[in-house]
């Protein structure tokens, strides 16, 4: 008698090739990146659609050396067994920003500061035609459909895709407060949001100073965030809250919104997105770590 055999489930899904069909310049600091081709109905029909539902839903990214001439799609399973670990490809996560599927298209926003990184300076030089190897979504979070709720949500740049998919899920009547940090006033983006929804963005860029006056730096990446926050009036209600961004700004909200308002662990998604310092190597490796855990273990 033959037996069916499931093979093992692959961790974070099967890889697949998906292809630029255009790029958008958002601001000076994020470019978004429209994927579709052949491997895109692959991608959208293998996937659980309640993790593509979540408004956090994200991919993970492969990147490999163009000298060693991999094929798309990398399977690093196989890689693994062919080369040594410092040619393996590199694995980047990108929040969703959207799917049409009825253009049969993902789009991505990646946020690019020059040359620094792998993704950021890939994103910026993107062509229609390009190919990348990815796989996914995963994704925790869903707006709650309750009206009455109030919403906040924080964030900045690396959150602002999460964010805005979340402002479109929302209940037209939802009320509440997002703040966002971002580098300085070229890099806002207009959100679509309920009317009861204000949306606030906040600046490292110092003020301009007086003619003569030697110019102030830029504040340190979350600390701007975290000010504000800590700024505001403790809620008598606990709200929805959303908030992503770099991991020593999310371990501050972290001391305000749980240890300081009482919000429950369960109720708060909260999470760092990166390290300032750290490449995602890094960062993923010191999740299991005490350095890497917004909440500590009891």
């Amino acid at each position: 008698m033959t037996q069916n055999i499931v093979p093992p489930r692959r961790r974070g899904g099967v890889p697949r090739a998906l292809t630029v069909v255009r790029t958008e310049q958002l601001s000076p600091h994020l470019v978004r990146v429209h994927l579709g081709g052949e491997g895109f109905a692959a991608f959208l029909s293998a996937a659980d659609p309640e993790r593509v539902a979540r408004t956090d839903k994200y991919v993970k990214l492969l990147f490999a050396k163009p000298e060693l001439g991999l094929q798309h799609p990398y399977d690093l399973e196989v890689l693994r067994e062919q080369l040594p670990l410092a040619d393996l490809p590199v694995n980047r996560t990108y929040t969703v920003r959207s799917i049409d599927e009825a253009a049969g298209t993902m789009a991505l926003d990646f946020v690019v500061h020059g040359s620094d990184g792998i993704a950021g300076p890939w994103a910026a030089t993107a062509q229609p035609g390009d190919v990348v190897t990815l796989s996914g979504p995963g994704g925790q979070f869903l707006p709650s459909a309750d009206a009455t709720l109030p919403r906040l949500y924080l964030g900045d740049e690396s959150a602002i895709p999460a964010i805005a998919a979340a402002l479109e899920a929302l209940p037209a009547a939802a009320t509440g407060l997002v703040l966002i940090e971002v580098g300085d006033a070229g890099d806002e983006l207009q959100l679509e949001a309920p009317a009861g929804v204000e949306v606030r963005w906040l600046h490292r860029a110092p003020v301009q100073p007086e003619a003569g006056t030697e110019p102030a730096a830029p504040a340190v990446h979350g600390t701007v965030l975290v000010a504000a926050a800590r700024e505001l009036p403790q809620p008598e209600v606990h709200p929805e809250v959303f908030a992503h961004g770099e991991r020593d700004a999310m371990k501050q909200l972290r001391l305000l919104l749980h240890n300081g308002w009482g919000i429950e662990r369960r109720a708060l998604s909260l999470s760092a997105y990166w390290a300032l310092g750290r490449a995602e190597d890094g960062f993923q490796a010191e999740k299991r770590e005490a350095v890497g855990q917004i909440f500590p273990e009891a």
